[in-house]
């Protein structure tokens, strides 16, 4: 089966010192994407700047996608770059999560039609968040034996270890991954959802309902999570109402996505 084309989609709001360490990271895979496009949900041109320096000089196209500051609005801006990217598989990350130099290769390794993907996030401390940056296996396990690293079992890097998991738990969105057809067919992420959390949870029970499986790799695809202050849950419990509704239904397509069929203005007040 060929290889198909693959794109990054990173998610970032207002966080430049850690989208140039994120974006830097995605110059030193071993296999690059395809094209990287970053999904800005509104930020200043602070951000804009180093999205341009790093296109001028990346190994690989780069397209800037953003929409206006009207609160959180992930589902949105991530629609915006699915409708914008060319690749056949989407890998959806963020600009917080510095990638493994494998990341993008055990991505590809992931790829099956009929499937999606999700990988595996290492936390990583707030002191040793404004620093991190990948070093080496060895290097990551003493962070690890000191507390400012967590997971260090994911260390351990085994990619043809893969299996299938049921269900939204332990996902995480960012890291995972699909085929653009597949998320095109169930019109993408749920825009109703604003607000911190369950975006994921959503779209992940709606390509279980569209007959998609699940692969993972324990030992592979894996992402730095660096520290940042938590997210408003404000929006939260509605979310979560979105996200049983999708589980109950067993429809696979939301009405208010890439096509807006039915929707609104949900901006948080």
């Amino acid at each position: 089966m060929a290889q198909p084309s693959l794109a990054v989609i990173i998610s970032t709001y207002n966080s430049p010192d850690y989208l140039r360490r994120v974006l830097a990271a995605y110059a030193l895979q071993t296999v690059y994407p395809d094209e990287l496009l970053v999904a800005d949900d509104g930020s200043t041109d602070e951000t804009a700047q180093v999205i341009a320096e790093f296109t001028a000089q990346a190994p690989f196209p780069v397209r800037h996608v953003w929409h206006e500051d009207r609160g959180f609005r992930l589902a949105e801006i991530r629609n915006r770059a699915i409708a914008a990217a060319s690749a056949d598989y989407l890998v959806f990350s963020d600009g917080d999560c510095i990638p493994h130099p494998c990341f993008v290769q055990d991505h590809l390794r992931l790829a099956r039609t009929g499937w999606f993907a999700t990988g595996k996030r290492m936390l990583v401390g707030r002191e040793l968040s404004p620093a991190f940056c990948w070093s080496g296996s060895l290097e990551a396990a003493k962070q690890c034996l000191h507390g400012s690293l967590s997971g260090g079992h994911h260390l351990l890097r085994l990619p043809w270890l893969v299996h299938e998991r049921k269900g939204v738990m332990g996902l995480r969105g960012c890291n995972m991954a699909a085929y653009r057809s597949d998320m095109l067919a169930v019109n993408g992420y749920n825009e109703k959802i604003v607000g911190w959390g369950r975006e994921d949870s959503e779209l992940v029970a709606r390509l279980f309902a569209y007959g998609l499986r699940r692969r993972e790799a324990p030992f592979a695809a894996i992402v730095f999570h660096l520290w940042h202050p938590e997210n408003s849950r404000t929006n939260l419990q509605e979310n979560d109402r979105l996200l049983q509704e999708a589980l109950a239904s067993g429809s696979y397509r939301c009405a208010c996505g890439i096509h807006k069929d039915e929707c609104h203005d949900q901006t948080p007040g």
